[in-house]
């Protein structure tokens, strides 16, 4: 067993609290920062998270609207949208192609982004729905709502290699991002790659999803700006 110096120890203890004090500093600056313009895609809905709510902070406050063929998104306040006509029943894959023009552009970390499904009692403070979300430093997450905040894959996530990173801050990255329902198995794929999965038993239980059935949409995190192309239900 190696013992240190009372010397060396008290290096070490100071190494570590400034190894820290990014953390503290993103903790207690990470804020989220209204954007103006609201809804602006016929058809979809969109709720902010409850903390968010409390802040006076609303669907308003963030912009989503139509950019060439697909979809673009700026937040503001995380927050999850979806189209109520959009309902994955049985079998079925959402997928969509998220590119951060800017990589951590509004943000002094990296924030995800992703797709939903399994929505219920959307909109409402009952909701219920999992996502899986992707960073553009090689990480992932898989969360969900059931009504309150669950974790699928711990607290921070995980990391994978099929997961793309920006070169730098204010790169570019893109990540192609879908959940697949299909028999017992809910799988996260991210870029063709299979990163994550979880029985419906998993999922569907006290505190999680009422069902595998329901909305579709994505999910933005706090404070993030990306184009979403190619968003689409269908089979597996």
């Amino acid at each position: 067993m190696t013992r240190l110096t009372k010397g060396a120890g008290t290096a070490v203890v100071a190494a570590l609290a400034l190894a820290m004090i990014p953390q503290l500093v993103h903790a207690q600056d990470d804020k989220s920062n209204a954007v103006k313009g609201g809804i602006q895609v016929s058809g979809w809905k969109g709720k902010v998270d409850d903390k968010e709510a409390k802040a006076g902070l609303t669907v308003d406050s963030a912009k989503f609207i139509t950019m060439g063929p697909g979809l673009h998104a700026t937040t503001g306040p995380a927050t999850t949208y979806w189209n109520p006509t959009m309902v994955g029943k049985g079998d079925y894959v959402v997928k969509a192609t998220f590119t951060e023009r800017e990589y951590m552009g509004l943000n002094s970390h990296p924030h995800p982004y992703g797709v939903v499904i399994a929505g219920n009692d959307m909109g409402t403070d009952n909701n219920s729905y999992l996502y899986c979300a992707a960073y553009g430093n090689g990480n992932f997450i898989v969360r969900g709502f059931g009504p309150t905040p669950f974790q699928m894959n711990g607290p921070r996530g995980g990391a994978n290699d099929a997961v793309h990173k920006a070169e730098a801050k204010g790169k570019p990255v893109t990540q192609e991002v879908a959940l697949q329902v299909k028999g017992d198995k809910v799988s996260c794929i991210i870029n063709g790659t299979e990163v994550a999965s979880y029985s419906k038993a998993e999922l569907v239980t006290a505190g999680k999803l009422k069902s595998t059935d329901g909305a579709v949409g994505f999910r933005m995190a706090h404070n993030t700006d990306a184009h979403i192309a190619g968003f689409s239900l269908g089979k597996p």
